[in-house]
């Protein structure tokens, strides 16, 4: 097919092969010869444009810039082939510039080359699993943790050593489980961050129970959660008139349950002096203070409606009254959002910082603190101190920042940093975005960890993050996603085992049927946790057969049901 010397060509070859060819014959070859040449690189260049378009596509990039590495005889020799197939591909692939480079010795020098990179990528992947190694915990790992939270909660229920214990165990006054004679008409107060609910919760007992709630939802604007907190309760009972007016009840005196979430001393159902505020609130005058009579003086500068303030509720002790409520054997509340925590009916002889010795009171057990006092040291990683050193609590709430919702993406993103320095991830460079506190939220390790969500998938979520990842890139990060919430949901389950084993050996049981009533993100969105907590509970408590119910309304419902119970009690104590 040279297009000089071509003719003269067909004719000696056609003639070695004993034909005597006339010049029209050496064109016709000749033709025959470039139309089988021409169809060999037009079907290539379309299987090559196949490839690129599916690169450009993978990259999700409006123009492909590549390089095609190529090899044969045909492509080298050829005097018009090389030039066809440059041409068709550009034809197909438009939106692409390629650039075609010569291979030499692609057998010898580029089969070395893939072991040297197979041997790289070996050593890589070592180095990774000895990373991920810290989160992966041994079950005589497990078990010494869930020893340690047994001391820690026989410190937080000793007069003693309470003050200095890091589980605090505090005592709800919460005496009792619903009984399914609950009846009435409760006024429910939900305060934990900036939007603030009202609630109605109608319970009706006997054979057919029903509770029936209606709601709406508040602002808190940002100069009322920092102004006084003379404005802040004001604003509150205001919203509380608004509620009234909307389902016209002013005239009626309701009992009234106050889901408070923020860190409270309790003295009695109806009493909570708060700690500190967190969440951004700051109103002056609060801390230190009752918050039910702020609550209180507040309804009386109205002069509106009065309000019987029967209990203060937390969100944890709530998630399991809703749950006792369904299921009678529910003695235990936990929460694995982006928060972390966990109640149970505690037995009164053992409450020494309460008087009394009979019946059981709910302790909500504040097991966020865990490990403040260096107990878990051990067992926590560079990249657990790293998130620790910059959150706005540093040295506190350390076993939370294992194991909620708000600190594993941060763990994640500290990782990702350290194995990217390390040049594992996005050939090496850290991006604007990985440098971004609080970009890995646990939707995305719940996105991302999901069994149905195949690669490409995973790459567009880190896209959308700003991270521009390999298919491999997307392989690391998943994996590192799972160590962490694997971790997670051992470290949960093992705190749990601590818990119902205590109860257990409270009363005397060798075996005991227990239900734990669970709320938060974490627990109900997570595709992995769930299973992995229930597994470590069941292991590591043997004895126990732990069933998990899921709460609806925790802080709602709950504390309506808080309400209900607490004046079912006072009836019957007036009675006698």
């Amino acid at each position: 097919e040279k297009s000089k010397e071509g003719l003269t060509k067909a004719e000696e070859i056609l003639t070695r092969l004993g034909v005597e060819p006339s010049e029209d014959d050496c064109i016709a070859v000749q033709h025959v010869c470039a139309i089988v040449s021409f169809r060999s690189a037009n079907l290539i260049a379309a299987t090559l444009g196949a490839i690129l378009t599916r690169l450009k596509d993978n990259k999700n990039t409006p123009r492909l810039r590549t390089i095609v590495g190529i090899d044969g005889s045909l492509y080298k020799m050829h005097p018009q082939y090389a030039r066809r197939l440059h041409k068709t591909v550009r034809r197909l692939v438009p939106e692409s510039d390629v650039r075609f480079l010569l291979s030499e010795s692609g057998s010898g020098k580029g089969a070395a080359m893939v072991t040297a990179w197979a041997s790289r990528l070996a050593d890589q992947t070592r180095q990774i699993a000895e990373t991920l190694a810290e989160f992966r915990l041994t079950e005589e790992q497990l078990l010494e943790v869930k020893k340690r939270m047994r001391t820690e909660i026989q410190n937080g229920l000793s007069k003693n050593t309470q003050s200095t214990a890091t589980v605090k165990m505090l005592p709800t006054y919460v005496r009792s489980t619903p009984d399914g004679t609950e009846n009435g008409d409760f006024l429910a107060l939900d305060l934990g961050g900036t939007n603030f609910r009202v609630l109605l919760v109608k319970i009706r007992s006997g054979k057919r129970r029903t509770v029936e709630m209606h709601n709406k939802i508040y602002a808190i604007p940002i100069e009322v959660m920092q102004g006084t907190g003379d404005e802040l309760f004001d604003h509150i009972v205001y919203c509380i008139s608004d509620f009234l007016d909307y389902m016209g009840m002013k005239n009626t005196r309701l009992p009234l349950g106050f889901t408070f979430s923020f860190p409270c001393r309790q003295t009695s159902l109806d009493a909570g002096i708060l700690v500190n505020w967190t969440k951004g609130f700051k109103a002056t005058d609060c801390e230190g203070e009752d918050v039910v009579s702020l609550l209180r003086d507040a309804i009386k500068r109205r002069e509106e409606f009065d309000l019987d303030v029967v209990a203060v509720v937390n969100d944890t002790v709530g998630t399991m009254m809703t749950c006792a409520y369904e299921e009678p054997t529910c003695e235990v509340g936990l929460i694995a959002g982006t928060g972390s925590n966990a109640c149970y009916m505690e037995e009164m002889r053992n409450i020494e910082t309460v008087d009394g010795v009979e019946g059981r009171m709910c302790v909500n057990m504040e097991w966020g603190a865990f490990g403040d006092n260096g107990c878990l040291d051990d067992i926590r990683t560079q990249y657990d101190n790293a998130v620790d050193d910059l959150s706005l609590n540093a040295g506190k709430q350390k076993y939370e920042k294992m194991c909620s919702g708000m600190y594993l993406g941060e763990i994640v993103r500290n990782i990702l940093i350290d194995l990217t320095k390390r040049g594992f991830l996005f050939r090496g460079q850290i991006s604007e975005t990985l440098k971004t506190r609080g970009i890995f939220e646990t939707k995305y390790l719940s996105q991302i960890e999901s069994d149905r969500l195949a690669l490409l998938q995973v790459r567009s979520i880190l896209q959308h993050l700003g991270l521009d990842s390999t298919c491999d890139d997307s392989i690391i990060v998943k994996e590192v996603c799972g160590a962490v919430s694997h971790r997670a949901a051992q470290i949960c389950g093992a705190g749990m085992a601590a818990v119902v084993d205590k109860i257990r050996e409270n009363r005397g049981l060798d075996h005991l049927d227990i239900t734990v009533g669970v709320d938060g993100t974490l627990y109900k969105l997570h595709p992995h946790f769930s299973p992995i907590m229930h597994q470590t509970v069941k292991e590591l408590a043997p004895n126990c057969n732990v069933n998990f119910l899921l709460s609806e309304d925790g802080s709602g419902k709950g504390a309506a049901l808080i309400t209900a119970v607490g004046c079912r009690l006072r009836q019957q104590e007036q009675k006698s």
